[in-house]
């Protein structure tokens, strides 16, 4: 999965993603191209994020549902935006953007997940992308940091 781009598809970032079953798009694109050239990898399943503007970009939503399996997980770019209850609702992972920071933790057997930032570096943060393991309706976050 992949998130916050902002206009930049890094190759080293095309390099993780290549062979994944599922792309996942956590949001601030910025540029739609980024979507056809991660569709040629796999299906995507991507979001709106704050940048996200124009015409291409009100065809997302700003949450969006993948199903893998068993497997329910919600998409959205800013967590702070959530507004249901993920265990409740039945999810077993939500994926968020935002915040450029790579983090994970479970709470209520629910895996949060954010990628961090793929696009150009901000601040002094890690650049990268992460990977969702599913298996046996359980699943597994993984953060890939890009060499760039």
């Amino acid at each position: 999965m992949i998130a916050d781009t902002h206009g930049l598809l890094r190759p080293e970032a095309v390099s993780v993603l290549r062979g994944s079953d599922f792309i996942i798009h956590a949001g601030d694109i910025d540029e739609p191209a980024i979507l056809e050239q991660l569709g040629e990898l796999a299906p995507v399943t991507a979001v709106r994020g704050n940048v996200d503007r124009g015409t291409w970009a009100k065809k997302l939503s700003t949450s969006a549902v993948l199903e893998v399996g068993n497997v329910s997980i919600y998409v959205i770019h800013n967590l702070l935006q959530l507004d249901l209850k993920p265990e409740a609702a039945g999810f077993a992972a939500v994926v968020c953007g935002h915040t450029h920071v790579p983090k994970q933790e479970r709470k209520n057997s629910v895996l949060y997940f954010n990628p961090g930032s793929a696009g150009p570096r901000r601040f002094r943060l890690p650049v990268s992308v992460g990977r969702l393991l599913v298996h046996d309706a359980k699943v597994v976050g993984e953060f890939v940091e890009l060499k760039v």
